[in-house]
């Protein structure tokens, strides 16, 4: 095998923008914890408002999920729908799928209204079944989704998945047309450039060390310390997912951070290509340790997993590279010569419940616990919380739900219990 080069492929395609080097303001209406998605999405639509924004972010802009993930924009939440009915009743899920729904042409307005070059296409999703139990889930699920949200998924029997995916290894599969495809690290660049062009002030190299209530002339707001000064902010709205940080310790606790992986191939010929993926979508199996893949614009393969459920560091990365190339041959075996060129890691949020959330906890404004769904659900929840925070009526289904934390409180944000869940995953992959 040859050794990949430790980086991140998108950003080889794109220039990302840079933040502001001035002082920061003495106080701002908002300060936006995170230049990601979720955060710059909400400074966008709240300096559209006429706000008053500072989006302070530890790194650099799109440094963490944002431009690390495969890049798929997805419909549908990880759970499945009558699991979802039987926890939040019928009225409040047909909500929360019209909500994905609505997160893809988010996405795609964004894109559009602000022209920004992140090749978006509405290519489709392809599930892929790992047993055919759950191929005979497929079915179930393609009659409930269309009754109850009157949304059509469409099953491709095993006879005929070749004109989807050239593997023969699945019992077939699920197509959703509606979901999409886009080169992230372009989206949240295009993301950050709309963010200031609508007057936000985005700080890189900013880390929020401490968030502290302050009245000021009468109004009650925050006092928000970080490594380049302070700022009081009337409101608080923290978008950092994985990477939430001791800042916000009580929305730390309630926050797993799990490692994704990712390798892309050298580019393939076109009839190879073709052959992998005849319809360019965007693939991922039924399993709970699952892999997930589709073409670049540029035809690499891009091929991602939880190979570790730690996030990156010099050990998971080279090792994930390995156990990830093992997958794509598994499922591929005729990219068993292909070089792969890149390997990098990042970090997703989920929350116990494996849910979004969003809301007010302790006063701060947040969204967060997307579950590998984050480009599209980011997006939309970003501009949903700007919605709320500057008093508008906002319809956000997620707003509210129960938001669980660690069973007994065994959990300080350290996750400790990563390697149990790992094996427990595995275990539920081989039994069910």
């Amino acid at each position: 095998m040859n050794t990949p080069r430790q980086y991140n492929y998108w950003h080889t395609t794109v220039q990302m923008t840079a933040g502001h080097t001035d002082v920061l303001p003495e106080n701002v209406d908002v300060a936006v914890l995170g230049a990601g998605f979720t955060g710059l999405s909400a400074a966008r639509a709240l300096a559209k408002r006429g706000a008053k924004v500072a989006v302070l972010e530890a790194e650099t802009m799109g440094w963490g999920a944002s431009s690390r993930n495969g890049g798929m924009v997805l419909t549908g939440l990880k759970l499945g729908v009558n699991k979802l009915i039987s926890m939040y009743g019928r009225e409040r899920v047909q909500r929360m799928y019209a909500a994905s729904l609505a997160s893809i042409a988010c996405v795609e307005n964004i894109v559009r209204e602000e022209n920004i070059a992140c090749d978006f296409s509405r290519a489709g999703h392809l599930e892929v079944a790992c047993k055919q139990k759950h191929f005979d889930d497929y079915a179930r699920q393609v009659e409930v989704i269309a009754r109850e949200f009157q949304h059509t998924l469409r099953i491709v029997p095993k006879s005929d998945l070749s004109t989807e995916i050239g593997s023969s290894i699945y019992y077939g599969g699920m197509v959703d047309e509606t979901s999409a495809g886009v080169n992230p690290a372009r989206y949240v660049a295009g993301l950050a450039q709309a963010a200031m062009k609508a007057g936000a002030q985005v700080f890189e190299r900013t880390r929020v060390e401490k968030l502290e209530r302050a009245s000021r002339n009468g109004n009650t707001g925050w006092n928000v310390s970080t490594s380049r000064g302070a700022l009081w902010a009337r409101d608080i709205f923290v978008g950092t997912s994985g990477y939430t940080s001791g800042a916000t310790p009580a929305l730390r606790r309630k926050i797993i951070p799990i490692g994704s992986f990712i390798i892309v191939t050298e580019i393939l010929t076109e009839a190879l290509a073709h052959e992998l993926s005849p319809r360019n979508r965007m693939i991922y199996d039924s399993k709970h340790y699952l892999y997930y893949y589709r073409l670049t614009p540029d035809r690499r393969m891009l091929f991602g997993g939880r190979a570790a459920f730690f996030p990156e560091n010099e050990q998971t990365i080279p090792r994930s590279a390995e156990i990830l190339r093992q997958g794509m041959i598994d499922v591929y075996p005729q990219l068993r010569d292909t070089k792969v060129e890149y390997v990098w890691g990042g970090t997703l949020d989920f929350a116990f419940d494996i849910m979004p959330h969003a809301g007010q906890m302790d006063g701060i404004h947040y969204a967060v616990g997307y579950a590998g769904h984050g480009v599209a659900m980011a997006t939309y929840q970003g501009q949903k919380m700007a919605e709320m925070i500057a008093g508008e009526k906002s319809d956000n289904p997620f707003a509210g739900i129960p938001f669980p934390g660690a069973p007994l409180g065994l959990y300080n944000g350290k996750p400790w219990f990563l390697p149990l869940a790992g094996a427990y995953y595995k275990v539920l992959d081989w039994i069910s």
